[in-house]
């Protein structure tokens, strides 16, 4: 059996190279451990610092972690699910296996259902966005009705599941555009269902350098600020390497803050100047960091995860959610498409069909 690996060269960091390797699945399975024929997997960088961090880093790290297939069968101990189920889950950081093998072992606790209605590319294709999603917006960002949401780089798959999740729960949505045709994209979204009206309240052309986002915000809250903030890269310093220009300052996104706002960061290593941090005491305002890894770190914390992965699921199934899927990519072009997702190099989901 052949899967997707992932090998650093000599730990020299983010320089990886990915091969297909032969592998071999554990002869029987454990007690809540569910063998998965997986029909699906989608593609997402692979993160080795954080596989550092947690002392999991290994000669071959499996790649693709987004599944969904049919259960072939279930340990002992398993009650969720029973053989010719059909599921979409994400494997722990752990694996062994990679999500591109024929057949998967996972435990249970990390699949839910899929419905007949969702497609095995569009469930393995959204689950993961769909789950940092919730987790930006509920878990962190307390997202209510009647709040106004700022989303940076909206074009995005994560940024547009984020969109649509905060217009489904009634909130104002503002997205940055990072160049005209996604600014386009961004300013048709419709919902599938219901009326008919934009999604995003407004959409900021920041690749325009006459736009600025500190105006373009105040004006839409008239002066209020945003309630929620989530972005997607941070500049730290006037100065950036080329190719981050249009990221925001992370003195724009304090600015634009409202009191009691939430900032949701996806910049690990941020680092906040004692005026920064004053300007966030005097608005009340709070920053987390997204890291849906945390999800596997508690136990207590299994039952929120799988509630938040069934919604998603749910809410695709109805239409709530539409994600912009590349084509299915076949196995053999799986080397050299994860070699464009691991440098960036792609704004759509890429998904594997097997």
């Amino acid at each position: 059996m052949k899967g997707l690996y992932c090998q650093q060269n000599g730990g020299s960091g983010d320089v990886v190279k990915f091969l297909i390797q032969e592998t071999n699945l554990p002869s029987c399975l454990k007690s809540h451990q569910v063998k998965v024929q997986v029909k699906a997997c989608a593609l997402s960088p692979v993160d080795t610092k954080i596989l550092d961090d947690l002392k999991l880093s290994r000669d071959l790290i499996p790649v693709g972690r987004e599944i969904s297939g049919v259960v072939l069968q279930v340990g002992p101990k398993v009650t969720f699910f029973q053989p010719d189920d059909k599921v979409v889950g994400i494997l722990p950081l752990d694996a062994e296996l990679s999500g591109l093998c024929d057949v998967v072992l996972i435990h249970e606790h990390h699949l839910v259902p899929k419905p007949e209605k969702v497609g095995w590319v569009e469930a393995a294709g959204t689950i993961r966005d769909g789950l940092r999603a919730y987790t930006a917006l509920h878990s962190l960002g307390r997202v209510a009705t009647g709040h106004t949401l700022l989303v940076l780089d909206g074009a995005t798959p994560f940024g547009m599941i984020t969109i649509q999740v905060a217009h489904y729960h009634g909130v104002k949505v503002l997205a940055t555009a990072l160049s005209l045709q996604d600014q386009q994209l961004l300013e048709q979204l419709r919902p599938s269902v219901g009326a008919q009206e934009p999604v995003i309240a407004r959409v900021i052309g920041v690749w325009d350098g006459k736009v600025d986002l500190v105006e373009a915000c105040m004006e839409e809250t008239g002066g209020l600020g945003v309630d929620i903030i989530i972005d997607s890269g941070v500049r730290l310093y006037e100065e950036e390497p080329t190719g981050q220009h249009m990221l925001p300052h992370k003195h724009d996104l304090i600015s634009v803050l409202g009191v009691g706002g939430h900032w949701v960061t996806t910049e690990c290593s941020l680092q906040l100047d004692p005026p920064d941090s004053h300007s966030l005491f005097l608005r009340g305002a709070s920053l987390s960091f997204l890291n849906e890894e945390v999800w596997g770190a508690s136990r207590s914390s299994q039952g929120k995860y799988l509630h938040i992965l069934r919604e998603v699921v749910e809410k695709l199934s109805t239409g709530t959610l539409r994600l912009q899927l590349d084509e299915p990519v076949p196995f053999y072009e799986a080397t050299v498409s994860m070699e464009m997702v691991q440098a960036r190099h792609v704004r759509k989901r890429l998904v594997v069909q097997l």
